[in-house]
């Protein structure tokens, strides 16, 4: 008989002994108590007993103290840089370039010669249309002169037919000198209608002729293409012995001393925007500049429901070009929000978004917050008391109305 199985079984017996019939025992000579002054020690209050299972149900947590700050809640969008002024100078008239070209980039001030056009045979028709002008005004004395003639016939026809009614109500003249002075008054009356048609007539061809002469200047004046302010070249002006029609480019001048920064406002936003409003941005170059708000649309656009916003942006140094990138914030009035971790939001039961906080009595409590900024190290929240302690750790694992064991942490300011 092989006495190791036995001597095995025995061992485990005794042990199963010691553990399930002994423990006590067991358990305070594992701590060093004497076994017999364990056994006669009272046994613990039902009450106390509870109250240290409640203690031990509890869930454990990590809860942030946390008190409201006034923070500006800034209006973020995206933009992009415009000029603040850009237009494509064109020809007015039909002519051959004369000047040399100047080159893009080039700086030029308002009234500078950018096309300088061949003028052809206009001068020549100036100098007709000024001719005339003076043949027509040279009129004028001739008619106004034919004019009094005829108002000096008018009268003697009057006298003469005066003196003809007279004598022959005395049966001193004949009915046929009466009709003939009769006839005479009504020829000087329509010499006088026509002499007055003349002047008239020639008036009229001394406008005519004036107007001929400043259609001739004006075409004369649109052989010279000017810069309309001072600026730079976006683009290089007309070749020498290039054609140019009415609406052909001569070059594209651009203006960006000052310069604006455009975006689009949600409607949701709209009404924490106002114009002078203080306002940022920060380029695709990491150049960060400042300005104030000039221009906010009272129309949305039909297609994104977007609000149009212009910030002017000083520009002296032409640092900043046209069309770059810009994150845009509009400073708006502040208000109290908390700085917490993202990892500390949560959803509760209806898909809301907020964070559990520790009550008065050690139970969670579930607030519905806004999110009013995004930062690297947290985010700022609306919808929070002034103080509250946001559980940061194991709100995934609670409810509202858990009674649970905070661990407590300051908020780093």
């Amino acid at each position: 008989m092989r006495i190791v199985p036995v001597l095995t079984a025995a061992a485990v017996i005794t042990a199963l002994y010691l553990v399930v019939i002994e423990r006590d025992d067991l358990m305070a000579f594992a701590r060093g108590e004497d076994a017999a002054a364990a056994a006669d020690a009272s046994p613990e209050p039902a009450g106390s007993q509870e109250l240290a299972q409640a203690e031990d149900n509890r869930v454990g947590v990590v809860a942030l103290h946390s008190k409201a700050r006034t923070i500006g809640s800034a209006v973020i969008l995206r933009g992009q840089t415009q000029a603040i002024r850009q237009v494509e100078v064109r020809a007015e008239t039909t002519s051959t370039v004369i000047s040399d070209p100047l080159r893009k980039g080039a700086q030029v001030k308002a009234g500078d010669l950018l096309c300088q056009l061949d003028p052809g045979t206009r001068p020549a028709m100036l100098l007709e249309a000024q001719a005339r002008l003076s043949e027509a005004r040279a009129r004028i004395p001739e008619s106004e002169a034919r004019l009094e003639e005829a108002h000096a016939r008018l009268k003697e026809a009057k006298i003469n037919l005066t003196a003809a009614s007279k004598l022959s109500e005395g049966g001193y003249a004949s009915e046929t000198r009466l009709a003939s002075a009769e006839a005479a008054e009504r020829s000087a009356v329509a010499g006088i209608a026509t002499a007055q048609s003349g002047l008239e007539t020639s008036r009229a061809g001394i406008e005519a002729a004036a107007a001929a002469v400043a259609s001739a200047q004006k075409e004369i004046d649109r052989l010279t293409i000017s810069a309309p302010f001072d600026g730079l070249l976006e683009s290089d002006t007309a070749e020498l012995g290039s054609l140019l029609q009415p609406g052909s480019l001569c070059g594209t001048v651009i203006q960006l001393d000052t310069i604006k920064l455009v975006g689009f406002v949600p409607e949701a936003e709209v009404n924490k925007v106002t114009l002078g409003a203080d306002a940022g941005a920060e380029l695709a170059t990491g150049q960060r500049v400042q300005g104030k708000v000039t221009f906010l649309s009272r129309s949305a656009d039909p297609n994104t429901r977007t609000f149009e916003v212009e910030i002017t942006v000083p520009n002296p140094d032409l640092s900043i070009r046209d069309g770059q990138t810009a994150d845009i914030a509009i400073s708006s009035a502040g208000r109290l929000a908390h700085k917490v971790p993202q990892s500390a939001l949560t959803l509760n039961n209806e898909g809301q978004l907020g964070v559990r906080v520790v009550g008065t009595d050690s139970t969670v409590e579930f607030y519905a917050v806004q999110l009013l900024r995004d930062e690297a190290d947290g985010v700022w929240l609306g919808g929070l008391p002034e103080t509250a302690d946001v559980i940061v750790v194991g709100q995934d694992f609670v409810t509202e109305g858990v009674a649970v064991a905070a661990t407590y942490r300051e908020a780093v300011q």
